[in-house]
């Protein structure tokens, strides 16, 4: 029997990461795999404990933390990915991923991974409009990244606006796109 899909799932520091713990659930739902990679921000958000207890797997935090593994843990979450999903995403780590930066586990294990990525966008208003980070999503859409559309609303600074990370039923159709696709 086939080994399910491996979806790793990379949280940075917006106030939407809580949305992600939900989104680890419905992945386990489909009898998929996950694993997490949380940027140092991300844990300011939602917790290491919370992930690893939904993802049923240990969580990626820091790039030289001690491991088990033969392999560096960038390239280990890398190999392992059937689908890197990373959402929600700053325009932080937006920028990083369309210019190669590769500084924490996060963006390391982007850089390394041979996986579809899919980037679920989240930010402020006046951030998501600004023409650098639309220049910087237009960057990774021309690589091939799969940037699932923001969504208008309240914005967590109580403003209305384009910015919202997008409802988490949109985020996962994107992600079976993916897997279900040879």
């Amino acid at each position: 029997m086939p080994s399910p899909p491996h979806v790793v799932v990379g949280i940075t520091g917006s106030i939407a990461a809580y949305k992600a713990a939900e989104l680890v659930r419905m992945i386990i739902r489909r009898d998929w795999d996950a694993s997490v990679v949380m940027t140092r921000s991300a844990t300011k958000f939602i917790t290491e404990l919370t992930m690893r207890t939904l993802a049923r797997n240990p969580v990626g935090l820091d790039m030289f933390a001690p491991t088990d593994e033969w392999q560096a843990d960038h390239i280990s979450f890398a190999s392992r990915a059937d689908v890197l999903l990373i959402a929600p995403c700053t325009a932080n780590v937006i920028a990083k991923l369309a210019n190669g930066i590769s500084d924490d586990l996060l963006t390391c294990t982007a850089l390394a991974t041979h996986a579809p990525i899919v980037v679920a966008p989240a930010m402020h208003e006046n951030m998501w409009n600004h023409p650098a980070t639309q220049a910087n999503v237009e960057l990774l859409k021309s690589r091939g990244v799969r940037v699932v559309d923001v969504a208008a609303g309240e914005l967590a600074c109580g403003a209305t606006g384009k910015g919202r990370m997008a409802d988490l039923d949109c985020i996962m159709q994107a992600v079976a796109e993916l897997i279900d696709t040879p």
